[in-house]
């Protein structure tokens, strides 16, 4: 032992948004198969999805159904899969007044959450990309963060624990671009470390959103079919972004690949099968999962279960 300590996921997430210049892609994740796919791909970062986990958890619409328990639960799992790859987590509103966001906060940590975003909606919240959000007062959204960032430091302070908070800001559709700016800017002033300005419709939005807030990280949500422009990656980068989400992108392949493969088997009563269905096949699928690791754990620890193989 050469008495340092591992690096906590949210350690290593406040070090890939530090650059200027760079800009970080997480893909949205919102079971552990989803999330296992997108670390073998090769993945440095997670999202894991509010509205994908009502859906995926819950079969239900992302209109503030899911509670703290539901959403902590999914977020401890995913992040528990790899710990050397960081997870931001959708936290909502924090699910109450500051005692409340405390909770959750603190929650977050002890799952190993390396970033969370609290939102400025009221509890009934709902997607950020659907009409007719209502927000809380500034003083009611400033209390949220300020309680999440006293959470915060108190577990530095007492368990070593850290996580990247991400104020977001759901202003901009009904009160307008300076009013969601000045709230953004407050929660900076209190000790959130990144920005996320939700639904901006124009790249010039998010361009002046990173100019005013240069110096701290800005997060970029793609929602598919959302009210917000597509952009690249390097687009987003260049407009001055750090963080780049794609809450959906797992959620919309899944609902277009399993709706077709479900509605042939309901209307011709088989299934045909594709090469890259037969490729994959199902120690494939497994293979996704982690399956060797977990043979190659058994073996080392003096395990035989799988000596003949499977």
């Amino acid at each position: 032992m050469n008495g340092t300590h591992p690096r906590s996921a949210a350690s290593r997430l406040r070090e890939m948004i530090s650059k200027e210049g760079e800009i970080l892609a997480c893909p949205g994740v919102f079971d552990g198969l989803t999330a296992r796919i997108a670390l073998s791909e090769g993945f440095k970062c997670l999202y894991m999805t509010g509205a994908g986990t009502a859906a995926s958890c819950l079969g239900m619409p992302d209109l503030g159904i899911a509670t703290m328990n539901d959403m902590h639960r999914n977020a401890s799992m995913i992040a528990s899969l790899d710990r050397t790859v960081p997870v931001i987590a959708d936290a909502d509103t924090g699910y109450g007044g500051p005692v409340m966001v405390a909770r959750t906060v603190k929650s977050y940590i002890s799952a190993g959450v390396a970033g969370m975003h609290l939102e400025d909606q009221v509890l009934a919240k709902r997607c950020g990309h659907l009409l007719g959000k209502e927000l809380v007062s500034r003083e009611e959204y400033y209390a949220r963060i300020k309680a999440a960032v006293m959470a915060r430091d108190e577990e530095r302070a007492t368990t070593g624990g850290d996580v990247v908070l991400i104020a977001r800001t759901d202003a901009l559709q009904s009160l307008g671009f300076d009013e969601a700016m000045e709230r953004l800017k407050k929660c900076i002033e209190l000790g959130a470390d990144v920005a996320f300005l939700e639904g901006i419709t124009s790249k010039e939005d998010g361009k002046r959103a990173c100019e005013m807030l240069k110096g701290t990280p800005v997060l970029l949500n793609m929602v598919p079919g959302g009210v917000t422009p597509d952009m690249t990656v390097d687009e987003a980068r260049e407009i001055g972004y750090r963080i780049i989400i794609y809450p959906g992108l797992a959620l919309s392949a899944v609902v277009q690949s399993v709706t077709s493969a479900y509605r042939e088997l309901y209307i011709t009563g088989n299934v045909k099968l594709s090469q890259d269905d037969i490729k994959l096949g199902v120690k494939r699928l497994f293979e996704v999962c982690g399956l060797n690791e977990y043979i190659n754990f058994d073996a080392k620890a003096g395990g035989k279960a799988y000596n003949s193989g499977v």
